[in-house]
């Protein structure tokens, strides 16, 4: 990174914090009919919208003391069929413990050590029907607080010199990107190295882009100040193409029909919400539960979300974060006795001691099979079957944003595989053959949580390691 364009960037992360601030301003006082609405932190709806997410929070959570929140940043309401909060809060480490207090009060006092109360900000979405007496929590969404020490990073001003045009587009696409994906850096030199690791993958995602045979559209997504290594530590699951350790499943019996032009088992109920599996190498349990929820729908009717933290807790086959094979969670999933819903055993993107309870099982499954690994073999049974657990190689994935993948093998090595996504379908678009892969790395994701891929040359390896399991 050339000099100026190093001088600058400091000064892009400087007004980023301010313009997030300054976002919404304008909609003050307005009465649009479902228009947010900024709001004072003494609006009685909000405190109430607060609190129900304090509550929630905490549940969720698996620390031992209770956390409260200690500044509300910003917080803004919607009229839909009801009121929605969207609440910026401080949130800190008390010195209540969970197992000796009943409710969350103010008498819980924050640690005075600034260290031990590890202040997080957190993003709730809160959905509230008054006249039914209910609230909803839509979303949470936390990262570490920045300190003040850090804050004062940016005292750098800019040079005389004028900064290129190049320079300048690149600052305003990494503003941006830090403003949508709210990224806040440590220091000033965490932010000039992600500042060049975002630089590279903008060429890389070009590279894609310019020799895709699809209709893709690559560019910067979510991952873009990640370096290869880090995306693959991070999401994928190395253990996927270490062949050796893959166990010889019983073979399926094939579909009794020809797979028909097109399928998507999500117009025929089989398939939950996209799920996100954070920072975690997971993707095998999302993969598995998927599929699973789509057998029992098959056998039962009923569309039931399960969970995959069980697995990662409690699946001694695999590593949980660290990666997983499908063949072992079938097996792990049928010694315990089955699958509790996401509800009883929610998702935290981390092992923790196993929580599992026989009582509460929601689903079992009593056997699991390998599928053909041809590819019109595959649509026919999943067609006639239910969504199938897949893997494949993701080195495109990381800078994908919509449109059908098609890269060159170069890029995508079917021998190198190492994420478990699961298909639900197949189809066309102009002619152009697909599949569509419910992913597990959130809806905000390429097509609202989807990955598209030409569907006919093996692509990928995305024929190599299909399964399912059986519900008799």
């Amino acid at each position: 990174m050339d000099m100026k364009l190093s001088r600058c960037v400091l000064v892009f992360v400087l007004a980023l914090s301010c313009s997030v601030r300054a976002s919404g301003a304008d909609t003050e006082g307005l009465e649009i009919p479902g228009a947010p609405l900024n709001l004072p932190v003494t609006d009685p709806g909000l405190e109430k919208a607060v609190r129900f997410a304090e509550e929630r929070y905490n549940i969720g959570s698996n620390g031992v003391h209770i956390r409260r929140v200690s500044r509300i940043i910003s917080a803004s309401k919607q009229l839909v069929k009801g009121v929605r909060y969207s609440i910026t809060v401080e949130i800190g480490k008390t010195q209540c413990k969970k197992a000796e207090v009943l409710h969350i009060s103010e008498a819980c006092e924050f640690f005075p050590e600034s260290q031990k109360q590890k202040t997080e900000v957190c993003l709730f979405e809160v959905w509230d029907i008054p006249w039914q007496n209910k609230s909803t929590l839509l979303k949470q969404k936390c990262q570490p607080a920045v300190s003040k020490e850090t804050q004062k990073i940016v005292r750098v001003s800019l040079s005389r010199d004028k900064p290129t045009k190049e320079s300048l587009e690149l600052l305003t696409k990494f503003k941006d990107f830090m403003v949508k994906y709210n990224r806040t850096y440590s220091s000033q030199e965490e932010a000039e190295k992600r500042l060049r690791i975002f630089q590279q993958n903008l060429k890389t995602a070009e590279v894609l882009q310019s020799l895709d045979k699809g209709t893709a559209e690559y560019g910067v997504t979510k991952f873009s100040d990640l370096t290869e290594d880090e995306f693959r530590l991070m999401y994928l699951n190395p253990l996927l193409n270490q062949w050796s350790l893959q166990k010889k499943m019983k073979p399926v019996t094939s579909a009794s029909k020809a797979a028909p032009e097109s399928w998507d088992w999500r117009e025929h109920g089989a398939v939950s919400q996209v799920k996100d599996q954070g920072m975690c190498g997971s993707c095998w349990a999302f993969s598995v539960t998927g599929n699973i929820e789509g057998q029992w729908y098959k056998k039962t009717g009923q569309l039931v979300s399960l969970s995959e933290q069980e697995l990662v807790d409690c699946d001694k086959l695999d590593q949980a974060c660290g990666g997983g094979l499908p063949s072992n969670a079938y097996e792990a999933i049928e010694n315990l006795g089955g699958l509790e819903t996401e509800t009883d055993y929610s998702y935290t993107g981390h092992k923790q001691s196993c929580d599992f309870s026989t009582r509460k099982v929601a689903a079992y499954i009593n056997s699991s099979v390998e599928l053909s690994k041809d590819e019109n073999e595959i649509a026919a049974w999943l067609a006639e079957n239910g969504p199938v657990s897949a893997a494949l190689n993701a080195f495109a994935m990381q800078f994908y944003r919509k449109g059908i993948s098609h890269p060159l093998k170069i890029f995508c090595n079917p021998w190198m595989i190492d994420h478990a996504v699961l298909l639900v379908g197949y189809g066309e678009r102009n002619g152009i053959p697909f599949w569509s892969i419910k992913n597990s790395w959130g809806e905000d994701y390429g097509e609202q949580g989807y990955y598209y891929l030409y569907k006919g040359s093996r692509l990928c390896g995305i024929n190599k390691m299909c399964s399912s399991a059986v519900v008799n």
